[in-house]
């Protein structure tokens, strides 16, 4: 899966969509439709934050980062997760209880209904993007959503969770066109708030796992320990400990039990048998630490 690609995507998407959706708020003084203008500029920068963790991931190991710095997608997944939601629910709920309590007139329904169309076709067109790229990186959806892409997994429920807000604003300026009570408007931005603030909450809860280390999947670990064991050189597997240092890259420290009748050089030449076969199969596991016991 190519990150840069849906990352790219989406804030193409969300600057165009801002920018109409705050003229049509302006416009007709509708709540709602600002609060799918918030969420449009805050998902923008929360894109910016991920093209720079993405960015910084990418720099060579150095001294003080021997092992890369691959948990920077971590951290700035964390901020965009924070800034998208939470940020912006909040900034919905403001708004949306302000209108509630002090009703402004809402004009130009029709405008605000037509743009909510295009923000619910945008996010549809978003998801697209992600679909298409899973198909091209032979991935499954279930895999996605169960893998550590916080970065890309916010991008994919910021357009779930623009979908579902764009069905409830849609609905409350159909019900201010038909009752003529604005304070509906307001209703409806503090429902989108409070969608989006719980969404925030439950993602950077996930987020939380990644950020103090997560090992790999047992599954995986467990793949990983018959394949070495497979090898004719290899006792046992005493002990296996992981950590993920990225998306797509895990420490993984071994304790191996190998043959005694091995010599230093066959002791040697096994050990780095074994940390190519692992490396081989298991590409996501990029560092392979090896401590031999008899």
């Amino acid at each position: 899966m190519r990150p840069q690609i849906v990352v790219g995507a989406t804030i193409a998407l969300n600057a165009t969509l801002f920018v109409i959706n705050l003229a049509v708020a302006e416009l007709s003084g509708s709540r709602a439709v600002l609060s799918q203008a918030i969420f449009t500029i805050t998902d923008l920068v929360g894109g910016a934050f991920l093209l720079w963790g993405l960015y910084l991931s990418r720099r060579p190991a150095d001294y003080d980062h021997p092992f890369g710095h691959g948990r920077e997608r971590f951290f700035w997944a964390f901020v965009s997760i924070v800034v998208s939601f939470t940020v912006a629910g909040l900034l919905a709920i403001v708004a949306g209880f302000d209108q509630l309590t002090n009703p402004r007139t809402v004009s130009h329904i029709a405008d605000g209904l037509v743009v909510v169309g295009a923000t619910l076709a945008t996010s549809v067109a978003g998801i697209a993007v992600t679909l298409r790229e899973l198909r091209h990186g032979r991935q499954t959806l279930d895999r996605f959503l169960a893998s550590a892409n916080q970065g890309l997994k916010s991008i994919f429920y910021q357009d779930l969770i623009a979908i579902a807000g764009s069905i409830a604003a849609f609905g409350g300026l159909l019900a201010v066109y038909r009752t003529g009570d604005a304070s509906l408007d307001g209703l409806t931005a503090l429902v989108e708030g409070m969608i989006l603030f719980l969404a925030g909450i439950v993602l950077a809860v996930e987020s939380r796992e990644y950020l103090v280390g997560r090992a790999l999947d047992p599954r995986t670990t467990q793949k990983v320990l018959s394949l070495i064991e497979r090898d004719h050189r290899v006792v046992q597997v005493r002990d296996a400990q992981s950590m993920l240092i990225g998306p797509d890259d895990a420490l993984l420290a071994l304790r191996v039990n190998f043959r005694d009748d091995l010599t230093t050089d066959q002791l040697e030449q096994a050990i780095d048998d074994v940390a190519a076969a692992v490396r081989h199969v298991f590409p996501v596991v990029h560092h392979v630490v090896i401590e031999p016991e008899s």
